[in-house]
């Protein structure tokens, strides 16, 4: 009774504020005009056919759903009859799936956006979505969603399971309600000991708990990649030095041109490939550098890279791996700032010597075994930053070692995927 009324109560707080919540997102429309399109979604009407013992798939954004990429095409090659519906809570989300699925979504792919957590949002999605598994990606514990999946004797599977300090602080918040809440999880794979733990605290049965490890490791890279690497890095210029600045965030960017202005007195032909984390900033990152007094080329408009060309701005979407693979050391950003950091397995898997800052509570494990090896350097500020950079730049076996160390990371924990898919196999049948 005490858990029906909690959730009432948050119910309607949560219906209270979609006013809040639908302006929030216009205003960011403004700059990123995605948000202000499929509304209906997020209330549960959905443009999709009614589907039957639907294999869904949730991931909340760009992370999650990279994640989840080679998972589905595991799952489509052994279940090959059976419809798998991928949801996203994010634009940018959305954009991955798409694009990695845009030749055959409304076939055995389908993707719209996950609803709100509202009864009445959920009402409308499950009249058409008849499904036999829902696989959250990383941690998504929605109380509505989770009670409709328990109503309807849907089993939830929490795959690549992982759970920061802040979030396990906040669900330990709800004490035992969270057992209630978490009645339809049948299995988390979780991505450590540590998280395995955690999730055991929170009320999950020790055995319905598996540490399976990251399938992050099990990042499956295009054939076409090096090829493509290799002619973007011509327009780039073959005798520069390239450093990527990836997935940067507010602040970070002053940081990255601070420290690239100081390395152009060093190393005139240096060229920094910036890559902003969200496209809404990108335009504001364009000018930032403009400001600067650098001679910017940005990916979005095709120009061509000149030997006077300061900053090369990756403002597109989906192209992260390719330029990484035309550069010679990465940054991997949302670690000088209280992000958590980003994913350092794409630049590791290509063999680079990569650089982060200290923020890294959201890849711990990842982040522990590649210092641990040598593969990653933790810097703590610009200056710092301005050192590491400068000893890469002036020793090339430096470089190879550092890549090399990671890229070995990489290859000695995959695996991940298919302790899943044995996991998946049982429920799914």
């Amino acid at each position: 009774m005490h858990w029906q009324l909690l959730r009432w109560f948050y119910s309607a707080v949560f219906t209270c504020l979609l006013p809040w919540i639908f302006f929030r997102m216009w205003v960011r429309s403004l700059r990123f005009p995605a948000y202000r399109r499929r509304w209906l979604e997020r209330l549960g009407h959905i443009p999709l056919p009614p589907l039957e013992k639907v294999l869904w798939l949730h991931a909340v954004s760009v992370g999650e759903a990279v994640s989840a990429i080679p998972l589905v095409h595991r799952l489509r090659a052994q279940y090959p009859q059976t419809p798998i519906l991928i949801t996203t809570t994010t634009p940018t989300g959305s954009e991955r799936v798409q694009a990695a699925f845009k030749d055959i979504l409304g076939k055995q792919i389908y993707h719209c956006y996950m609803p709100y957590d509202l009864p009445w949002a959920w009402h409308g999605f499950f009249k058409r979505i008849k499904a036999k598994l829902l696989i959250l990606m990383e941690t998504e514990l929605w109380p509505n969603l989770l009670h409709n999946c328990y109503q309807r004797g849907l089993p939830v599977l929490i795959a690549n399971g992982r759970l920061s300090p802040r979030s396990t602080q906040r669900y330990h918040w709800l004490g035992g309600f969270m057992r209630w809440m978490l009645r339809p999880v049948c299995g988390v794979a979780a991505q450590s000991a540590l998280d395995a733990k955690r999730f055991e605290n929170l009320g999950v049965a020790p055995k319905a708990i598996w540490e399976t490890g990251n399938i992050k490791f099990d990042l499956q890279l295009p054939t076409y990649l090096a090829d493509a690497g290799s002619e973007l890095r011509a327009e780039l210029g073959k005798a520069r030095k390239v450093w990527v600045a990836a997935s940067t965030h507010e602040g970070e960017e002053t940081i990255m041109l601070d420290v690239y202005a100081a390395l152009k007195n060093t190393f005139p032909d240096l060229l920094l490939l910036l890559v902003p984390r969200h496209p809404d900033r990108f335009n504001r990152v364009a000018a930032a550098c403009q400001e600067r007094g650098f001679q910017v080329v940005r990916r979005c408009q095709k120009q061509a890279c000149g030997i006077h060309t300061d900053v090369f701005l990756g403002d597109t979407m989906g192209e992260m791996a390719l330029f990484y693979a035309a550069s010679d050391i990465a940054f991997v950003g949302g670690s000088l700032v209280p992000v958590g950091g980003h994913n350092l397995l794409e630049p590791a898997a290509l063999g680079l010597p990569i650089l982060t800052g200290p923020q890294l509570f959201n890849f711990v494990a990842i982040s522990e075994m590649l210092m641990a090896a040598d593969g990653v350097t933790v810097v703590a500020d610009a200056n710092a930053l301005k050192t590491a950079l400068t000893r890469l730049l002036e020793d090339d076996n430096l470089c190879k070692k550092q890549g090399f160390n990671a890229k070995t990371v990489v290859e000695e924990n995959r695996g991940a995927l298919d302790k899943l898919l044995n996991i998946i196999a049982p429920k799914f049948a």
